[in-house]
């Protein structure tokens, strides 16, 4: 096997992203092999346990407060909703439940705490836990992590240069802060990125060098193709090409060769061969379900006649880290502390995120 690399450069990346794509396939699919069971792919179910009226201003995203999406807000989901939600993902072949709640950061009180024992309600059902819920501090990564959470997904989005054209309501450090205060913890990370925001390749090898560098690697990085919706500042953004992503995924795949990667966002939009192609370059794990957070996403009963042509199986849970064990609440030894962090505010203003953020107060008026 070949050693993973923590010193990727930006030439490095490039280089191989632009190879002939037979070539790029070829050598994917064999670190893949070395890595991985070709056969299996890891499966998700996403859930939105808050959904909607997110401060931030991310331009790719529906559930920013200040875009009118159309997107039906809802407060947070009781222990009960999310455990019913489990049981039926479990029974559909999923091995993870990722949770996403619309926050800027999460603060103490009683809905973290609420989110902490939906952690200890999925652990308990012998399936894997991810939660995406904004930046977090090292002690609320470890109440996390007392919990039972097996993963934490904080993407990167884009390079550190392009997410400035992105986002101006948080820094890209801010990001990274929030994955060492995870790696604090015996909590996986999941970090990614998505593609189609109108970066160029040298962007998108900026967010792999970001990603790759970091030691030890992400243990998931889902590769996301943007989803354009409208009212949000990149609602005219044309949708990538497929071999766009089978690039992509490829590159990760053979810079970063012991972590899953994750097809993601956008599989609506690729045909049954596309995704083929991109398991076959290397990734294996995706997200099943008639809804990611807010946009659409292939049927599992879809994803599973896929598998059954492709000879695929869903890999069951706890195959790349062992189950965390979970203490509840009345043991803890992680209390909630009131921080109240400096997270970064940059500033800077991004005219089409103006531009969107106008228009939404207009249509809101009509």
């Amino acid at each position: 096997m070949m050693q993973t690399r923590h010193n990727w450069t930006k030439e490095e990346i490039l280089a191989i992203y632009n190879k002939p794509l037979m070539e790029l396939l070829y050598e994917a699919a064999t670190v893949h092999r070395e890595y991985h069971d070709p056969n299996t792919v890891q499966v998700s179910t996403l859930l939105s346990i808050k959904t909607g009226g997110c401060p931030e201003d991310c331009g790719y995203c529906p559930q920013a407060a200040r875009y009118h999406t159309n997107v039906d807000g809802n407060d947070l989901m009781s222990v009960q909703q999310v455990k019913a939600q489990a049981l039926r993902a479990k029974s559909s072949g999923s091995s993870r439940v990722c949770m996403g709640a619309a926050w800027r950061n999460v603060k103490d009180g009683p809905e973290f705490d609420q989110v902490l024992e939906m952690v200890r309600t999925i652990n308990k059902l012998d399936m894997e836990v991810c939660c995406t819920l904004g930046m977090v501090t090292e002690n609320q990564a470890k109440r996390l992590a007392e919990a039972g959470l097996y993963a934490y997904n904080h993407n990167l989005d884009t390079s550190e240069e392009y997410y400035k054209e992105v986002i101006s309501t948080r820094g890209y450090e801010d990001r990274l802060q929030t994955i060492e205060n995870v790696r604090k913890t015996n909590v996986t990370v999941c970090s990614g990125g998505i593609i189609g925001m109108g970066e160029s390749a040298e962007d998108r090898a900026g967010m792999l060098v970001a990603l790759s560098t970091l030691n030890p690697q992400p243990e998931s990085v889902p590769i996301n193709a943007l989803v354009a919706v409208e009212g949000t500042p990149m609602e005219d953004q044309k949708p990538v090409e497929i071999w766009e992503m089978i690039r992509m995924v490829a590159t990760t795949r053979i810079i970063m060769p012991q972590t899953q990667v994750r097809l993601s966002a956008g599989r609506t939009e690729m045909s049954r061969e596309g995704q083929a192609m991109c398991f076959f370059s290397g990734a294996n794990s995706i997200f099943a379900g008639d809804k990611l957070l807010t946009t659409p996403n292939p049927d599992v009963n879809e994803d599973m006649a896929l598998f059954k042509q492709l000879g695929l199986n869903p890999q069951k849970a706890f195959v790349k880290a062992p189950q965390p064990e979970t203490v509840d609440a009345e043991n803890s030894q992680f209390t909630a502390r009131g921080e109240k962090p400096k997270w970064s505010r940059p500033g800077h203003v991004i005219e089409r995120n103006e531009a969107a953020k106008e228009k939404g107060k207009l249509v809101s008026k009509d």
